[in-house]
């Protein structure tokens, strides 16, 4: 579980990383706000997941971390499209938020697959 808070914390610095430039070099507010809200959630709702108290409430709490991902592929792919993104920023952004989100949907399923077989 380390490897995924791991990668979530590269990937929020990244996200935080992004909104500076887009807050500072294209002034723009709204959109950067909403990337920067749902990419660094990723990881404190993965840090949650490791205080639950049961399976059930750590499937919930990567659930959501899962659902921000999905959210921020969505900012990201809407930056891109409105040209506040450079197409090598949207792809790697993209790319690592699909790659954290593959991950959680595989322990999220392994977790209640657990929780069925018991």
């Amino acid at each position: 579980m380390n490897n995924i808070y791991d990668k979530a914390f590269s990937f929020a610095v990244s996200i935080v990383e992004c909104h500076k430039v887009l807050v500072h070099r294209n002034k723009e507010y709204v959109l950067s706000k909403q990337l920067l809200k749902s990419g660094t959630s990723i990881g404190a709702n993965i840090s949650e997941a490791y205080g639950g108290i049961s399976d059930a409430d750590f499937a919930f709490k990567l659930s959501i971390a899962y659902k921000e991902c999905l959210e921020t592929k969505y900012w990201v792919k809407l930056l891109d499209a409105t040209g506040y993104l450079h197409k090598e920023t949207s792809q790697n952004l993209h790319s690592d938020a699909d790659e954290l989100a593959k991950i959680l949907y595989t322990i999220i399923n392994r977790t209640k697959n657990r929780k069925q077989n018991t």
